[in-house]
């Protein structure tokens, strides 16, 4: 498999000989549309003059001829009865008919030049034949003569035309030479893209990779090393996943193991072996729940084929959520206040967004004092619907807002894992909202309370 460098290489010489050609027959079609008319009219114009002079001074036919044609010119005379002489340099080929050479004799006018076939490879302005002329007729005082005669293009333009064949020739070698260099100066950063895409497939998510450029070349390479951060943190977040979920399993399994082993003692006193009991209940309710909210986060990794959306009211929506949490509202002494217009409708999948309502709430319900509030509001926007769940808590440090979503985060670890929470609760709320094409913020201040912002389109 060739080179991506002899690639562009060769396409380039392909390029180029692509364009030679067509600029060739670009140029062969105006001069035969335009240049040749003009070119014939031209002749027509120095043959007349030609034939004024020869009328007026028949004796010195010869000799002025053979001067013209030392100043470039090709001339055929022929009295059409076998007398004919050639002037300067010879035709290359003789294939003009009779029948011009009669037409000239009667007075006509012969236009060879312009009526010459126009041909894609062939250039009439240098097509040294004699039907490639103009023809006069020449009366001497004795005699009638057809003269034919066309531009020698060796002799006026020989070195001209040396020149620039030269001047092609040179610019396609240097060109050539230059987009040899210029195209190991544009693979050069794709090779090392490749090595870099090797080291990543190797594990190696730490490259430098050159930046300067501010071609596609560059934005390639800055993307690619976001590309590479993205994969580190994502094998992190992975590693750091398995390591979670582990020490979230050992440790109740841990705990239930040991207060098996106490309960199986036969002296220990009734209310021991109730307390030891709960513990063993509390802990295996903690892994019954995490591994519903892993089979959750592993079912909703399946995408939007797990959606099934409808349209249905979101006020009903949330209310009914609030119902559910109305026990714990009540125990706490929590007011909670919506300010949802009737008229909203989502379209989505109900089930699982009632999970978001439900986490969103029992978040700010766990985490907030008694006898502060909560409020969620929603407001219909032109192409997206925004639900805001605000509470009035203690606010949560700025630090921690960037990995609230993150699998397993805790800001308070000791508590949160006391409480039998798993921290997979704002990691399903934003997946679920993904799914639905969706977006979640997370703001909070210091002493005045936390808010989630869901956005989620408009159908």
């Amino acid at each position: 498999m060739k080179s991506l460098y002899f690639r562009v290489f060769f396409m380039t010489l392909a390029v180029i000989l692509v364009s030679s050609i067509l600029g060739f027959l670009v140029s062969n079609y105006y001069y035969h549309i335009k240049l040749k008319p003009y070119n014939d009219d031209k002749l027509i114009s120095i043959a007349e003059q030609m034939k004024d002079f020869i009328e007026a001074e028949p004796a010195d036919m010869d000799r002025y001829l053979r001067n013209a044609a030392t100043l470039g010119y090709e001339i055929y005379v022929t009295d059409g009865q076998g007398e004919s002489h050639d002037y300067g340099r010879s035709f290359r080929e003789h294939d003009l008919d009779n029948q011009a050479v009669a037409a000239v004799l009667g007075g006509g006018v012969y236009h060879g030049v312009a009526q010459f076939p126009n041909k894609p490879f062939i250039t009439g302005f240098f097509e040294n034949r004699l039907s490639n002329t103009v023809g006069v007729l020449v009366q001497s005082p004795d005699k009638k003569y057809a003269l034919f005669m066309r531009p020698d293009v060796l002799l006026q333009f020989g070195e001209l035309r040396t020149f620039f064949a030269l001047i092609g020739l040179l610019t396609v070698i240097i060109s050539v030479l230059f987009f040899l260099i210029s195209t190991r100066y544009l693979v050069k950063p794709i090779t090392r893209l490749t090595e870099a895409t090797k080291r990543i497939a190797q594990g190696n998510y730490n490259l430098r990779l050159p930046k300067r450029r501010r071609d596609e070349i560059g934005q390639l390479a800055e993307h690619f090393m976001t590309m590479s951060k993205e994969l580190e943190r994502v094998d992190q977040s992975r590693q750091q996943f398995v390591s979670n979920v582990s020490h979230e399993i050992q440790s109740p399994l841990t705990s239930i193991q040991g207060f098996a082993n106490v309960l199986a003692e036969q002296e220990l006193p009734k209310e021991e072996r109730k307390h030891y009991a709960s513990i063993i209940e509390a802990e295996s309710r903690h892994l019954s729940v995490l591994s519903k909210q892993l089979l959750m986060l592993s079912s909703l990794e399946q995408g939007e084929e797990a959606l099934n959306k409808k349209h249905f009211p979101l006020y009903k929506h949330i209310r009914q959520a609030a119902q559910v949490m109305q026990w714990q509202l009540e125990e706490k002494e929590l007011l909670l206040k919506l300010s949802i217009p009737e008229s909203i409708t989502l379209y989505g999948d109900e089930v699982l967004l009632q999970q978001v309502w439900m986490n969103l709430l029992g978040n700010a319900v766990n985490h907030i004092p008694p006898g502060r509030s909560i409020e969620v509001r929603a407001e219909q926007m032109q192409s997206h619907i925004i639900i805001v769940v605000a509470d009035t808590g203690d606010g949560i440090p700025s630090e921690h807002l960037p990995f609230l979503f993150d699998r397993f985060y805790r800001v308070d670890r000791a508590r949160e894992r006391a409480s039998g929470r798993t921290g997979l609760g704002l990691a399903i709320v934003k997946k679920i909202v993904q799914l639905h094409d969706g977006e979640i913020e997370a703001g909070s201040s210091l002493g005045e309370g936390t808010w989630f912002t869901v956005k989620l389109p408009q159908l």
